[in-house]
Protein backbone atom coordinates (compact mmCIF):
# COMPACT_ATOMS: atom_id res chain seq x y z
CA UNK A 1 0.00 0.00 0.00
CA UNK A 2 1.21 3.52 -0.80
CA UNK A 3 1.73 5.50 2.41
CA UNK A 4 3.14 8.77 1.05
CA UNK A 5 3.53 10.69 -2.21
CA UNK A 6 6.38 13.18 -2.55
CA UNK A 7 6.47 15.80 -5.32
CA UNK A 8 9.25 18.24 -6.13
CA UNK A 9 8.80 21.02 -8.70
CA UNK A 10 5.81 19.20 -10.21
CA UNK A 11 3.12 21.50 -11.64
CA UNK A 12 1.92 23.83 -8.84
CA UNK A 13 4.02 22.22 -6.11
CA UNK A 14 7.48 23.24 -5.03
CA UNK A 15 7.76 20.53 -2.37
CA UNK A 16 4.89 18.28 -1.23
CA UNK A 17 5.00 15.34 1.17
CA UNK A 18 1.49 13.91 1.33
CA UNK A 19 0.45 11.00 3.61
CA UNK A 20 -1.81 8.45 1.88
CA UNK A 21 -4.17 6.03 3.61
CA UNK A 22 -6.40 3.16 2.51
CA UNK A 23 -8.97 5.84 1.61
CA UNK A 24 -7.61 9.29 0.78
CA UNK A 25 -9.82 12.25 -0.08
CA UNK A 26 -8.39 15.28 -1.89
CA UNK A 27 -10.49 18.44 -1.73
CA UNK A 28 -10.03 22.17 -2.18
CA UNK A 29 -10.59 25.06 -4.53
CA UNK A 30 -10.21 24.81 -8.28
CA UNK A 31 -6.64 24.91 -9.62
CA UNK A 32 -5.19 24.14 -6.18
CA UNK A 33 -3.32 20.98 -7.17
CA UNK A 34 -5.68 18.11 -6.39
CA UNK A 35 -5.60 16.64 -9.89
CA UNK A 36 -1.82 17.05 -10.06
CA UNK A 37 -1.36 14.47 -7.32
CA UNK A 38 -3.37 11.90 -9.25
CA UNK A 39 -1.61 12.84 -12.49
CA UNK A 40 1.82 12.16 -11.00
CA UNK A 41 0.80 8.57 -10.28
CA UNK A 42 -0.91 8.24 -13.66
CA UNK A 43 2.26 9.34 -15.50
CA UNK A 44 4.17 6.51 -13.84
CA UNK A 45 1.35 4.09 -14.64
CA UNK A 46 1.12 5.18 -18.27
CA UNK A 47 4.82 4.77 -18.94
CA UNK A 48 5.00 1.41 -17.17
CA UNK A 49 1.88 0.13 -18.95
CA UNK A 50 2.72 1.30 -22.47
CA UNK A 51 6.55 1.25 -22.43
CA UNK A 52 7.77 -1.47 -20.06
CA UNK A 53 11.47 -0.88 -20.83
CA UNK A 54 11.38 2.88 -21.24
CA UNK A 55 14.09 5.12 -19.79
CA UNK A 56 11.89 8.17 -20.35
CA UNK A 57 8.69 9.34 -18.70
CA UNK A 58 5.91 9.68 -21.28
CA UNK A 59 3.70 12.74 -20.81
CA UNK A 60 1.20 11.73 -23.48
CA UNK A 61 -0.40 8.35 -24.02
CA UNK A 62 -3.62 6.41 -23.94
CA UNK A 63 -4.47 7.30 -20.35
CA UNK A 64 -3.43 10.93 -19.96
CA UNK A 65 -2.10 13.76 -22.11
CA UNK A 66 -0.26 16.53 -20.28
CA UNK A 67 1.53 18.26 -23.14
CA UNK A 68 5.17 19.27 -22.83
CA UNK A 69 7.81 19.63 -20.14
CA UNK A 70 6.84 23.30 -19.87
CA UNK A 71 3.32 22.22 -18.83
CA UNK A 72 4.37 19.95 -15.96
CA UNK A 73 7.34 21.68 -14.33
CA UNK A 74 6.56 24.12 -11.51
CA UNK A 75 6.70 27.54 -13.16
CA UNK A 76 7.69 29.38 -9.98
CA UNK A 77 10.62 27.34 -8.67
CA UNK A 78 11.28 24.71 -11.34
CA UNK A 79 13.23 24.92 -14.56
CA UNK A 80 13.46 21.71 -16.58
CA UNK A 81 13.15 18.88 -14.08
CA UNK A 82 10.86 17.52 -11.39
CA UNK A 83 10.76 14.63 -8.95
CA UNK A 84 8.18 12.04 -7.93
CA UNK A 85 8.60 9.88 -4.85
CA UNK A 86 6.49 7.07 -3.43
CA UNK A 87 6.70 5.39 -0.05
CA UNK A 88 5.07 1.96 -0.12
CA UNK A 89 5.21 -1.08 2.18
CA UNK A 90 8.24 0.30 4.00
CA UNK A 91 10.20 1.07 0.80
CA UNK A 92 11.11 4.39 -0.81
CA UNK A 93 11.09 4.94 -4.59
CA UNK A 94 12.17 8.29 -6.05
CA UNK A 95 12.65 9.47 -9.60
CA UNK A 96 14.13 12.69 -10.97
CA UNK A 97 13.06 13.52 -14.54
CA UNK A 98 14.36 16.24 -16.87
CA UNK A 99 13.78 17.46 -20.41
CA UNK A 100 13.80 20.44 -22.71
CA UNK A 101 10.78 22.68 -22.33
CA UNK A 102 9.22 21.71 -25.68
CA UNK A 103 9.71 17.95 -25.31
CA UNK A 104 6.78 15.61 -24.68
CA UNK A 105 8.75 13.15 -22.57
CA UNK A 106 11.49 13.41 -19.97
CA UNK A 107 14.70 11.47 -19.44
CA UNK A 108 15.29 9.80 -16.11
CA UNK A 109 18.22 11.48 -14.37
CA UNK A 110 18.20 9.18 -11.36
CA UNK A 111 16.26 6.43 -9.59
CA UNK A 112 16.51 5.98 -5.83
CA UNK A 113 15.32 2.71 -4.31
CA UNK A 114 15.75 2.65 -0.53
CA UNK A 115 18.78 4.90 -0.71
CA UNK A 116 20.46 3.07 -3.61
CA UNK A 117 20.87 5.64 -6.39
CA UNK A 118 21.14 4.80 -10.08
CA UNK A 119 22.27 7.83 -12.09
CA UNK A 120 21.19 8.11 -15.75
CA UNK A 121 20.13 4.46 -15.88
CA UNK A 122 20.88 2.62 -19.11
CA UNK A 123 18.28 -0.11 -18.60
CA UNK A 124 15.06 -0.05 -16.63
CA UNK A 125 12.03 -2.27 -16.33
CA UNK A 126 8.86 -0.61 -15.07
CA UNK A 127 10.96 2.53 -14.44
CA UNK A 128 13.10 0.64 -11.91
CA UNK A 129 16.67 -0.72 -12.15
CA UNK A 130 16.75 -3.99 -14.06
CA UNK A 131 18.84 -7.05 -13.33
CA UNK A 132 18.41 -10.75 -14.10
CA UNK A 133 18.23 -11.52 -10.40
CA UNK A 134 16.11 -8.50 -9.44
CA UNK A 135 12.47 -9.36 -8.82
CA UNK A 136 9.72 -6.96 -9.82
CA UNK A 137 8.64 -5.09 -6.66
CA UNK A 138 5.02 -4.81 -5.62
CA UNK A 139 4.96 -1.08 -6.36
CA UNK A 140 5.64 -1.76 -10.05
CA UNK A 141 2.73 -4.21 -10.22
CA UNK A 142 0.51 -1.78 -8.33
CA UNK A 143 1.30 1.15 -10.65
CA UNK A 144 0.96 -0.97 -13.77
CA UNK A 145 -2.50 -2.20 -12.78
CA UNK A 146 -3.68 1.15 -11.40
CA UNK A 147 -7.18 2.28 -12.39
CA UNK A 148 -7.74 5.96 -13.14
CA UNK A 149 -11.24 7.31 -13.75
CA UNK A 150 -11.55 10.95 -14.76
CA UNK A 151 -14.41 13.34 -14.09
CA UNK A 152 -15.30 13.32 -17.81
CA UNK A 153 -16.79 9.85 -18.09
CA UNK A 154 -18.61 8.76 -21.21
CA UNK A 155 -22.38 8.98 -21.24
CA UNK A 156 -24.98 6.52 -22.54
CA UNK A 157 -24.10 4.64 -25.75
CA UNK A 158 -26.11 2.54 -28.18
CA UNK A 159 -23.40 -0.14 -28.00
CA UNK A 160 -19.97 -0.66 -26.46
CA UNK A 161 -16.92 -2.13 -28.18
CA UNK A 162 -15.36 -5.29 -26.81
CA UNK A 163 -11.62 -5.41 -26.12
CA UNK A 164 -9.28 -8.38 -25.81
CA UNK A 165 -8.82 -9.51 -22.20
CA UNK A 166 -5.06 -8.94 -22.43
CA UNK A 167 -5.60 -5.26 -23.22
CA UNK A 168 -8.75 -4.68 -21.23
CA UNK A 169 -7.52 -4.84 -17.62
CA UNK A 170 -9.19 -1.66 -16.36
CA UNK A 171 -12.32 0.37 -17.12
CA UNK A 172 -10.34 3.17 -18.80
CA UNK A 173 -10.00 6.85 -17.84
CA UNK A 174 -13.46 7.77 -19.15
CA UNK A 175 -15.07 4.42 -18.33
CA UNK A 176 -14.92 3.52 -22.00
CA UNK A 177 -13.96 -0.12 -21.31
CA UNK A 178 -16.28 -0.69 -18.34
CA UNK A 179 -18.96 -2.64 -20.20
CA UNK A 180 -16.36 -4.72 -22.04
CA UNK A 181 -14.70 -5.55 -18.71
CA UNK A 182 -18.07 -6.37 -17.19
CA UNK A 183 -18.94 -8.67 -20.09
CA UNK A 184 -15.60 -10.48 -20.32
CA UNK A 185 -15.45 -11.04 -16.57
CA UNK A 186 -19.14 -11.51 -15.93
CA UNK A 187 -18.65 -14.98 -14.41
CA UNK A 188 -15.48 -14.19 -12.46
CA UNK A 189 -15.81 -14.26 -8.68
CA UNK A 190 -15.63 -11.00 -6.74
CA UNK A 191 -13.31 -11.41 -3.78
CA UNK A 192 -15.10 -12.21 -0.57
CA UNK A 193 -14.65 -8.96 1.34
CA UNK A 194 -16.47 -7.02 -1.39
CA UNK A 195 -19.38 -9.37 -1.97
CA UNK A 196 -22.91 -8.60 -0.89
CA UNK A 197 -25.11 -11.41 0.35
CA UNK A 198 -28.29 -12.27 -1.48
CA UNK A 199 -26.71 -12.39 -4.93
CA UNK A 200 -24.35 -14.81 -6.72
CA UNK A 201 -20.64 -13.96 -6.16
CA UNK A 202 -20.01 -13.33 -9.87
CA UNK A 203 -19.01 -9.89 -11.18
CA UNK A 204 -22.15 -9.19 -13.20
CA UNK A 205 -24.55 -10.07 -10.40
CA UNK A 206 -22.50 -8.30 -7.73
CA UNK A 207 -22.27 -5.16 -9.87
CA UNK A 208 -26.03 -5.33 -10.33
CA UNK A 209 -26.77 -5.65 -6.61
CA UNK A 210 -24.32 -2.82 -5.81
CA UNK A 211 -26.01 -0.60 -8.37
CA UNK A 212 -29.31 -1.22 -6.58
CA UNK A 213 -27.90 0.52 -3.53
CA UNK A 214 -27.72 3.70 -5.60
CA UNK A 215 -30.73 3.03 -7.84
CA UNK A 216 -33.34 0.76 -6.20
CA UNK A 217 -34.73 -1.81 -8.60
CA UNK A 218 -31.77 -1.47 -10.96
CA UNK A 219 -31.22 -4.36 -13.34
CA UNK A 220 -28.47 -4.99 -15.89
CA UNK A 221 -28.27 -7.10 -19.01
CA UNK A 222 -25.24 -7.20 -21.31
CA UNK A 223 -25.72 -8.90 -24.69
CA UNK A 224 -23.25 -9.48 -27.50
CA UNK A 225 -24.22 -8.17 -30.90
CA UNK A 226 -24.09 -10.82 -33.66
CA UNK A 227 -21.11 -10.60 -36.02
CA UNK A 228 -19.70 -7.59 -34.12
CA UNK A 229 -17.07 -7.13 -31.43
CA UNK A 230 -19.55 -5.14 -29.41
CA UNK A 231 -22.24 -5.50 -26.77
CA UNK A 232 -25.39 -3.66 -25.81
CA UNK A 233 -26.25 -2.63 -22.28
CA UNK A 234 -29.80 -2.85 -21.02
CA UNK A 235 -30.82 -1.00 -17.87
CA UNK A 236 -33.95 -0.78 -15.82
CA UNK A 237 -34.84 1.00 -12.60
CA UNK A 238 -37.76 -1.19 -11.58
CA UNK A 239 -38.50 -4.89 -11.70
CA UNK A 240 -41.89 -3.98 -13.14
CA UNK A 241 -40.42 -2.55 -16.37
CA UNK A 242 -38.51 -3.87 -19.35
CA UNK A 243 -34.83 -3.13 -19.96
CA UNK A 244 -34.15 0.19 -21.67
CA UNK A 245 -31.34 1.64 -23.69
CA UNK A 246 -28.93 3.60 -21.48
CA UNK A 247 -30.00 6.91 -23.04
CA UNK A 248 -33.47 6.47 -21.52
CA UNK A 249 -32.43 6.02 -17.89
CA UNK A 250 -30.42 9.17 -17.22
CA UNK A 251 -26.76 9.97 -16.84
CA UNK A 252 -26.49 8.97 -13.19
CA UNK A 253 -26.45 5.23 -13.80
CA UNK A 254 -23.84 5.37 -16.56
CA UNK A 255 -21.60 7.64 -14.44
CA UNK A 256 -21.69 5.36 -11.39
CA UNK A 257 -21.40 2.10 -13.32
CA UNK A 258 -17.68 2.43 -14.28
CA UNK A 259 -16.78 3.10 -10.63
CA UNK A 260 -18.67 0.04 -9.42
CA UNK A 261 -17.26 -2.16 -12.20
CA UNK A 262 -13.72 -0.95 -11.44
CA UNK A 263 -14.08 -1.63 -7.72
CA UNK A 264 -15.59 -5.10 -8.14
CA UNK A 265 -13.02 -6.04 -10.81
CA UNK A 266 -10.12 -5.14 -8.52
CA UNK A 267 -7.96 -7.41 -6.42
CA UNK A 268 -6.65 -6.72 -2.97
CA UNK A 269 -3.86 -4.11 -2.86
CA UNK A 270 -4.92 -2.63 -6.20
CA UNK A 271 -5.02 1.16 -6.51
CA UNK A 272 -8.12 3.04 -7.63
CA UNK A 273 -7.98 6.77 -8.49
CA UNK A 274 -11.28 8.58 -9.08
CA UNK A 275 -11.98 12.19 -9.97
CA UNK A 276 -15.35 13.55 -8.83
CA UNK A 277 -17.17 10.30 -8.04
CA UNK A 278 -20.24 12.45 -7.29
CA UNK A 279 -20.86 13.43 -10.93
CA UNK A 280 -24.58 13.35 -11.85
CA UNK A 281 -25.58 11.90 -8.48
CA UNK A 282 -28.35 13.17 -6.20
CA UNK A 283 -26.99 14.28 -2.77
CA UNK A 284 -28.25 11.08 -1.13
CA UNK A 285 -26.48 9.07 -3.83
CA UNK A 286 -23.29 11.05 -3.25
CA UNK A 287 -23.34 10.12 0.43
CA UNK A 288 -23.88 6.48 -0.54
CA UNK A 289 -20.88 6.77 -2.88
CA UNK A 290 -18.75 7.90 0.06
CA UNK A 291 -19.87 4.87 2.07
CA UNK A 292 -19.31 2.55 -0.90
CA UNK A 293 -15.74 3.78 -1.42
CA UNK A 294 -15.08 3.35 2.30
CA UNK A 295 -16.34 -0.23 1.94
CA UNK A 296 -13.99 -0.79 -1.02
CA UNK A 297 -11.04 0.54 0.99
CA UNK A 298 -11.95 -1.61 4.00
CA UNK A 299 -11.93 -4.66 1.73
CA UNK A 300 -8.30 -4.01 0.76
CA UNK A 301 -8.39 -1.87 -2.41
CA UNK A 302 -6.57 1.43 -1.91
CA UNK A 303 -8.73 4.36 -3.03
CA UNK A 304 -7.72 7.98 -3.71
CA UNK A 305 -10.50 10.36 -4.70
CA UNK A 306 -10.69 14.00 -5.70
CA UNK A 307 -14.03 15.55 -4.83
CA UNK A 308 -15.93 18.81 -4.35
CA UNK A 309 -18.82 17.09 -2.57
CA UNK A 310 -19.49 17.50 1.14
CA UNK A 311 -21.93 14.59 0.75
CA UNK A 312 -19.05 12.30 -0.27
CA UNK A 313 -17.18 13.48 2.82
CA UNK A 314 -20.20 12.86 5.03
CA UNK A 315 -20.65 9.38 3.58
CA UNK A 316 -17.07 8.61 4.59
CA UNK A 317 -17.69 10.07 8.05
CA UNK A 318 -20.78 7.87 8.40
CA UNK A 319 -18.74 4.81 7.47
CA UNK A 320 -16.16 5.68 10.14
CA UNK A 321 -18.86 6.24 12.74
CA UNK A 322 -20.38 2.86 11.83
CA UNK A 323 -16.90 1.31 12.31
CA UNK A 324 -16.75 0.15 8.70
CA UNK A 325 -13.40 1.90 8.49
CA UNK A 326 -11.14 3.14 11.28
CA UNK A 327 -10.04 6.82 11.34
CA UNK A 328 -6.38 5.90 10.80
CA UNK A 329 -7.36 4.34 7.47
CA UNK A 330 -8.75 7.67 6.19
CA UNK A 331 -6.69 10.68 5.08
CA UNK A 332 -8.37 14.02 4.35
CA UNK A 333 -6.36 16.68 2.52
CA UNK A 334 -7.56 20.19 1.72
CA UNK A 335 -5.64 22.27 -0.85
CA UNK A 336 -5.48 26.00 -1.43
CA UNK A 337 -3.76 27.97 -4.21
CA UNK A 338 -0.12 28.63 -3.45
CA UNK A 339 0.53 31.66 -1.26
CA UNK A 340 3.25 32.81 1.10
CA UNK A 341 0.61 33.58 3.74
CA UNK A 342 -0.69 30.04 4.27
CA UNK A 343 0.17 26.37 3.86
CA UNK A 344 -0.70 24.85 0.50
CA UNK A 345 -2.32 21.80 2.10
CA UNK A 346 -4.03 21.09 5.42
CA UNK A 347 -4.96 17.62 6.69
CA UNK A 348 -8.04 17.58 8.97
CA UNK A 349 -8.28 14.53 11.21
CA UNK A 350 -11.25 12.24 11.83
CA UNK A 351 -12.07 10.63 15.16
CA UNK A 352 -13.93 7.36 15.71
CA UNK A 353 -17.29 9.17 15.76
CA UNK A 354 -16.67 10.77 12.37
CA UNK A 355 -15.97 14.20 13.85
CA UNK A 356 -13.41 16.45 12.12
CA UNK A 357 -10.94 18.36 14.29
CA UNK A 358 -10.42 21.48 12.14
CA UNK A 359 -12.43 23.17 9.41
CA UNK A 360 -10.11 25.50 7.52
CA UNK A 361 -11.58 28.38 5.53
CA UNK A 362 -13.07 26.96 2.32
CA UNK A 363 -13.25 23.36 3.56
CA UNK A 364 -16.86 22.40 2.77
CA UNK A 365 -18.16 25.47 4.61
CA UNK A 366 -20.20 27.07 1.83
CA UNK A 367 -23.52 25.89 3.28
CA UNK A 368 -22.81 27.68 6.56
CA UNK A 369 -21.73 30.81 4.71
CA UNK A 370 -24.92 30.80 2.66
CA UNK A 371 -27.06 30.28 5.76
CA UNK A 372 -25.38 33.29 7.36
CA UNK A 373 -26.54 35.38 4.40
CA UNK A 374 -30.12 34.20 4.92
CA UNK A 375 -29.88 34.96 8.64
CA UNK A 376 -28.85 38.49 7.75
CA UNK A 377 -31.88 38.92 5.48
CA UNK A 378 -34.18 37.74 8.25
CA UNK A 379 -32.89 40.51 10.50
Amino acid sequence: MITQINLHHFKCFDILKLPIAKLTMLSGSNASGKSSILQALVLLHQTIREHEWSTRLMLNGGTIKLGTVLDVVDKVHGRRNFGIGIESDGHLYQWVFSGERTEMSLSIDSVNVDGMFTEVPAKLQYLLPYGPEVSVPNIARCLRKLTYITAERIGPREFYYLEDKQNNLVVGPTGEHAISLLHSGRDETVFEELRLEGAPPTRLRQVEVRMREFFPGCGLVVEKLPRMNAVTLGLRTSEDTDFHRPVHVGFGLTQVLPIVVAALSASKDDLLLIENPEVHLHPAGQALMGEFLADVARAGVQVIIETHSDHILNGIRRAVRAQSLTPDNVALHFFRPRSESHAQSISPQLDSLGNIDVWPEGFFDQYDKDMNHFAGWAD
